[in-house]
C-alpha cells in the first residue's frame, strides 16, 4: 500500500457501495487500484497523464473518474456512505453549518468547448454540461464556488458547485435541496437538520422564511443595514431575528470542513475542465473524509 492509497479499514467500508459488473460488455478493472489512482491524483493535483504505473493505465483510471462523475456514481457512493453512517449514529445532527469557498482555477480549466460534445449511450448525462462550466472571472481571475452544508463532524453532508462570483445567500436553499441522507431500515429520507448555522451573508428575509416554514431553527446574525432598515420602519418592522452567540461559535465546524476539503490540492486549485468532472472531484475528496473517520 502506497503513502495515501485506501487502507484495509477504508477498502471495506467502500466496497459494498462500489458498483458491480452487470456482466455485459468488458469486466470493470480493480477497482482498488483505480480509486488509488483517483486519490493520489485528487492529492497531489498532478496531470493524469502523469500517474504512476503501478495504478494502472492513466486512460482507464481518467475514464473511470469522468463516467462516474456524469452518471451520478459518485454522488450516489457518498449518499450511500452517509446513510450507512447515520444507521450506526455517526452523523451529528445537532447543528449543521452551511458556508462556502472559492477555488482559483488553473489555466488549463478554462477553453472548453463552448458545446457541449456528442454523447451516446446512457453512461454520460448532457445536462451536466452547464453553459458556464462553474467559471467565474472577478478580481482573482477564473475562479469556482465550492457552496457545501457540513455536520458537526466536520464532514460534508451536500456540495454544490457554480462560478466564483455568485453569491453565497442565493445559494443556501439549493444547497440544503441536496442534504438528502436516506435510512437504511425504510422511511423518509432525512432532509432537515436540528439546528441551521450560518454568516451574514446568508442573512434575508427569503431564507429565514424558507427555514420557518421547514421548521428548522437557524441562528444567522443580522446584518447592519438590515438591522437599520427594521428599526427604521418602528413595529412594522418586526421583531429582531434570535441569535444564540454561543451556539454560533459552532460555526468554525463547517470551516474546518472546507479546510479538510482544500487538503486535496485538485480541489484547492481547479485544473477541471468540465463543471461536472470538478464536482465529482469534490465529491471523491468527500468520500475520502467519510472513510477516514
Amino acid at each position: 500500500m502506497g503513502r495515501g492509497d485506501l487502507s484495509d479499514a477504508e477498502w471495506a467500508r467502500l466496497e459494498s457501495h462500489l458498483p458491480r459488473n452487470t456482466g455485459r460488455g468488458g469486466r470493470w478493472k480493480c477497482h482498488r487500484k483505480v480509486i488509488n489512482g483517483i486519490l493520489f491524483r485528487l492529492r497531489t493535483g498532478i496531470p493524469w497523464r502523469e500517474l504512476a504505473t503501478r495504478f494502472g493505465r492513466w486512460q482507464t483510471v481518467y475514464d473511470r473518474h469522468r463516467r462516474w462523475s456524469a452518471d451520478g456514481t459518485w454522488e450516489r457512493i457518498l449518499r450511500s456512505i452517509q446513510a450507512s453512517a447515520d444507521a450506526e449514529g455517526r452523523i451529528d445532527w445537532s447543528m449543521v453549518g452551511v458556508d462556502s469557498t472559492v477555488c482559483r482555477a488553473h489555466q488549463h480549466a478554462a477553453g472548453a468547448r463552448k458545446r457541449a460534445p456528442r454523447v451516446t449511450g446512457k453512461r454520460t448525462r448532457p445536462g451536466w454540461h452547464r453553459p458556464d462550466e462553474a467559471l467565474g472571472r472577478s478580481g482573482g481571475g477564473l475562479t469556482t464556488k465550492i457552496h457545501l452544508a457540513g455536520e458537526g463532524g466536520r464532514r460534508p453532508l451536500a456540495l454544490l458547485v457554480t462560478p466564483g462570483q455568485w453569491g453565497d445567500g442565493s445559494q443556501m436553499i439549493s444547497v440544503l435541496g441536496q442534504l438528502r441522507v436516506s435510512r437504511p431500515a425504510g422511511g423518509h429520507p432525512r432532509t432537515r437538520p436540528d439546528c441551521l448555522s450560518a454568516d451574514k451573508a446568508y442573512s434575508s428575509r427569503h431564507n429565514r422564511r424558507y427555514l420557518r416554514r421547514r421548521q428548522i431553527r437557524h441562528i444567522i446574525p443580522e446584518r447592519r443595514d438590515q438591522r437599520t432598515h427594521r428599526r427604521s420602519r418602528g413595529s412594522a418592522g418586526g421583531r429582531p431575528a434570535g441569535f444564540h452567540r454561543e451556539l454560533y461559535a459552532r460555526r468554525n465546524e463547517v470551516e474546518r470542513c472546507i479546510n479538510a476539503l482544500k487538503n486535496s490540492r485538485a480541489v484547492a486549485t481547479r485544473y477541471d475542465k468540465r463543471a461536472y468532472v470538478f464536482q465529482g472531484t469534490v465529491t471523491v475528496a468527500a468520500i475520502r473524509l467519510w472513510l477516514r473517520t
